[in-house]
């Protein structure tokens, strides 16, 4: 009897292949990604390069990922298989079998799959790690090694996971048959055919969590609010999804049924009754591609935004090429501009846009059109509303302004003009240290300013009639912050003449060569200052763009092969469910061409209404996502627009693609 256990199991495995292969297909890929995750997060050839150690810290961060999805997706797959086999369990129970024989088939069938997984898995990991590996080294401008490397963690880190993954799942499988009868066993496939009540307390709790979720991220207008509500918005939108999904929409087909001059139609009343009789197991199903759908469009269209627009959040951080900082009194300021500008000059390098100016920089807690500085009144706030409200004051002189940006404001006694870098202003006047300041305009442009988009709290720049002015806050803000207040800054900004990339090495050179004399003018002459330089700092950027670009794309990958093996298996189940019913149907004089019509109005629902939503759920979060972009120094909404409805058609083209495929198949299925 032992021997027959493995044969039975290869048997059922190979006469259940439509459903097997594709479920050992989605084990090898998820497999294989976690292989790639795990061996990149390892690789010391990454490690050495410059950046790769910010890509491995994404990996580490995907590697959780990708295991958490692993636990989900493959046991939410597995309850497919076992749907349709549990009748097929119940016969061999009546016909003698023991459950715990039927359990030892179940493991010999798991067993086989494992290995079958994890050979392929990793083999197809070991290959398109190489491949994920070239493609980094590419994104990085590194030299490409020789030579195929095999990760030794990455191997025993999916053998210990995917074999905990399938254990459980054989054990969850062995709960299922040994806690049914032979009778349920049988009955389970047609289970669920009682009409489902209509939850309405559910469904408007589920509307509420979704309008919820949606009113935080239309009037959410701090970016640093929009990253903190980020996860809390997500999960109101989840289970608002979920609720709307089950309970909302038999809610919906409850009222449908209501309605004698719709639902009396024979396209309507089949389509309706039949949504009805397996609405719980549908909803769930269609929210789980709704949300997975939602996650692809988000991922994609950030990532790719922020990829593109790279270049652009580069040039908002670091406004000109070169910036040397220094307290505002600072005597050898001049000697260290000059040093800089010699040794560009050494280079063949001419500068241009040559700017400085003078500036204060005060934080404070926003509360109306006062800026609180003393740590007593808000020490009741959390850290986080606290923070919520946190402002930064950049206070300038109205003579700086006028030279930088070659303009002829006058500002009375009291007046200030006010340029805000993320929020509107709203207020007629502002209040600081007990003086109260006229708003006479609001800015639309101001300095350049790298240090102001570098900080993700918002930033308010403040034009003052003369240094007297910035001087008595200078004074205030030493009385309030002590030793932590900030000194008045002098900024010297330039451009490199030409196009920069031509000039790359020029330009890094004479950096390099400025960096010693500063560090020589510090010890000889007690010189304090900084310097930055845009041309040095892009491969940081690059790096850590370019990482948050591959392991968006390679998440995407993964939530979209779950996505259409959901729907794959969603209609193979329907089709099997639903193949006795349309058989009925034509007995009692339905034509073939009305039941293909009713199939195909059925099975649009299914799959076009999770897309629908997703599109929905993607139009609210829009702003939202857009918000926390500026905290990496996105700014540009017309390019995050652009790859929003790019990667909403791509999708839609491939979820028609997706419909077309299992369309015919659910067709196929029913029509035997």
């Amino acid at each position: 009897m032992v021997k027959l256990y493995p044969g039975m199991a290869f048997t059922n495995m190979k006469s259940s292949r439509k459903t097997y292969i594709p479920y050992i297909i989605s084990c090898i890929i998820t497999i294989a990604m976690f292989y790639i995750v795990s061996s990149l997060a390892g690789n010391s050839g990454l490690s050495n390069l410059w950046g790769g150690e910010m890509i491995q810290s994404y990996m580490s961060i995907g590697q959780w990922i990708v295991a958490l999805f692993a636990v989900i997706f493959l046991f939410y797959i597995n309850s497919f298989l076992m749907k349709r086999r549990t009748r097929e369990f119940g016969l061999y129970n009546i016909l003698g079998l023991e459950k715990r024989h039927i359990s030892k088939i179940i493991g010999f069938e798991t067993l086989y799959t494992f290995i079958v997984s994890m050979a392929l898995g990793i083999g197809a990991g070991i290959v398109l790690d190489k491949l994920m590996y070239l493609i980094i080294l590419k994104m990085l401008g590194a030299s490409i090694p020789m030579g195929f490397y095999v990760s030794a963690v990455g191997i025993f880190s999916s053998l210990i996971l995917f074999g905990a993954i399938f254990l459980l799942i054989f054990l969850n499988s062995v709960r299922h048959i040994r806690g049914a009868k032979p009778v349920e066993l049988l009955r389970s496939e047609s289970a669920g055919e009682k009409e489902p009540k209509a939850k309405w307390a559910l469904a408007v709790l589920g509307a509420a969590c979704l309008a919820a979720g949606y009113i935080i991220a239309i009037t959410t207008e701090n970016p640093v609010s929009a990253f903190a509500y980020f996860f809390g918005a997500v999960g109101l939108v989840i289970v608002g999804t979920y609720m709307l999904f089950t309970a909302g929409s038999i809610a919906l087909l409850k009222l449908l049924k209501k309605n004698r001059n719709y639902y009396y139609k024979s396209k309507h009343f089949v389509s309706v009754s039949g949504m009805m009789y397996r609405m719980k197991r549908n909803a769930v199903g269609l929210a789980n591609i709704c949300i997975l759908s939602t996650m692809v469009l988000v991922t994609v269209s950030a990532t790719i935004s922020i990829y593109a627009g790279m270049q652009e959040s580069i040039m908002n951080r670091y406004p000109s090429e070169i910036c040397v900082s220094a307290q505002a009194d600072e005597p050898n300021f001049d000697e260290a501009v000059k040093i800089t500008e010699d040794a560009f000059a050494r280079e063949g390098l001419e500068m241009e846009n040559q700017t400085r100016y003078r500036s204060l920089t005060i934080s404070a807690v926003k509360e109306g059109s006062e800026m609180v500085t003393d740590t007593s009144r808000y020490e009741g706030l959390s850290s986080f509303d606290a923070y919520n409200r946190l402002m930064n004051l950049v206070f300038v002189p109205l003579e700086d302004y006028n030279t930088c940006m070659n303009m002829h404001q006058v500002l009375n006694e009291g007046e200030i003009l006010v340029y805000s870098n993320r929020q509107e202003v709203k207020e007629d006047e502002l209040e600081i240290f007990d003086c109260s300041f006229k708003i006479k305009n609001t800015l639309s442009s101001f300095m350049k300013n790298g240090s102001a988009a570098a900080n993700i709290t918002n930033s308010y720049f403040i034009v003052v009639k003369d240094m007297s002015v910035i001087e008595e806050l200078y004074e205030a803000n030493a009385a309030s912050y002590g030793e932590n207040a900030s000194d008045i800054v002098i900024d010297y900004m330039a451009d490199v003449k030409g196009d920069s990339e031509e000039n790359r090495d020029n330009i890094m050179a004479a950096y390099e060569n400025t960096l010693p004399q500063l560090e020589n003018l510090i010890d000889t002459k007690g010189f304090h200052g900084t310097i930055e330089c845009r041309t040095a700092q892009e491969d940081s950027f690059h790096d850590t763009f370019s990482g948050l670009y591959f392991l968006g794309t390679f998440l995407s990958l993964l939530f979209t092969m779950a996505a259409i093996l959901i729907m794959y298996y969603k209609q193979i189940t329907e089709g099997y469910e639903d193949k006795k019913r349309f058989e009925i149907l034509q007995n009692v004089g339905m034509s073939h061409r009305e039941v293909k019509r009713t199939i195909n109005s059925q099975v649009l629902t299914v799959f076009f209404l999770p897309l629908i939503t997703a599109g929905v759920h993607v139009a609210f979060a829009f702003p939202f996502i857009f918000r926390i972009l500026m905290l990496l120094n996105f700014f540009n909404m017309k390019l995050f627009a652009l790859c929003t409805a790019g990667t909403f058609l791509a999708f839609a083209v491939l979820y028609v693609i997706v419909y077309k495929l299992t369309a015919r198949l659910y067709y196929g299925i029913v029509k035997k």
